[in-house]
């Protein structure tokens, strides 16, 4: 009898720690957002946001190609409160790769919540997060300073999650893949030195081709005016 006791307890301890292990590994998939998934095309994002190609934005085009998409979720005609919590998700992707994505939420669906309630919320789905002193940093997306802070961070070896609340007191999250958005950020560094260095040259091209057009209109108008 006291086997069969001793058996019992064993297979019910392995059955709670194997529950337990599992519910963990969910709880911290940080490879995806929804039906989302790090590394989807541009083309699979588009499918499934009904994105068309007029709502994708070419951010930079060299040395690496970076591109940006905006979701708004539907929310229900008339409703008072959001049944949909989420304002928008904005996916970059690099080279036509996901790699970053920033989850934005309604006014209305946090309205009187506190930092911590926010990282209870999130903690449900990613598990136990660990509080950095650390900035977030937005070099693309002029609805954010350059830099936020960090409130929570959930994260392994490939991915991280990041909790913050904007200077305008809207709560996000920011989720990217780490060997990729660090590479994107080299990327968009030499970019914009890129983009400096031939500032000068861009906007003299401009003017020649503006005063060759108005010059163009001058010589067409000197042949057809009349007195």
């Amino acid at each position: 009898m006291k086997t069969i006791m001793r058996s019992l307890v064993v297979s019910a301890l392995t059955i709670v720690v194997i529950l337990s292990v599992t519910s963990l590994t969910y709880a911290q998939d940080l490879s995806r957002y929804r039906n989302f998934s790090f590394g989807m095309t541009l083309a699979d994002i588009s499918r499934q946001i009904d994105a068309k190609p007029a709502d994708v934005t070419s951010v930079h085009q060299r040395p690496a190609l970076i591109q940006e998409v905006t979701w708004w979720p539907p929310q229900p005609y008339g409703s008072s409160r959001p049944a949909e919590p989420v304002g928008q998700v904005r996916f970059s992707f690099y080279n036509g790769a996901l790699y970053r994505m920033l989850v934005t939420y309604e006014d209305a669906a946090i309205k009187g919540l506190t930092d911590e309630d926010m990282i209870r919320v999130v903690s449900t789905k990613y598990g136990t997060p660990t509080r950095p002193v650390a900035d977030l940093t937005f070099p693309t997306n002029p609805s954010y300073h350059a830099t936020e802070k960090v409130i929570a961070r959930w994260d392994d070896s490939q991915y991280s999650a990041n909790l913050f609340r904007s200077s305008s007191g809207t709560f996000a999250v920011l989720m990217f893949v780490k060997q990729v958005d660090a590479q994107a950020g080299v990327s968009i560094a030499e970019s914009l030195k890129l983009e400096e260095q031939e500032a000068p040259q861009r906007q003299a091209d401009r003017t020649k081709k503006a005063a060759d057009d108005l010059e163009g209109e001058r010589q067409k108008n000197i042949k057809t005016l009349r007195p």
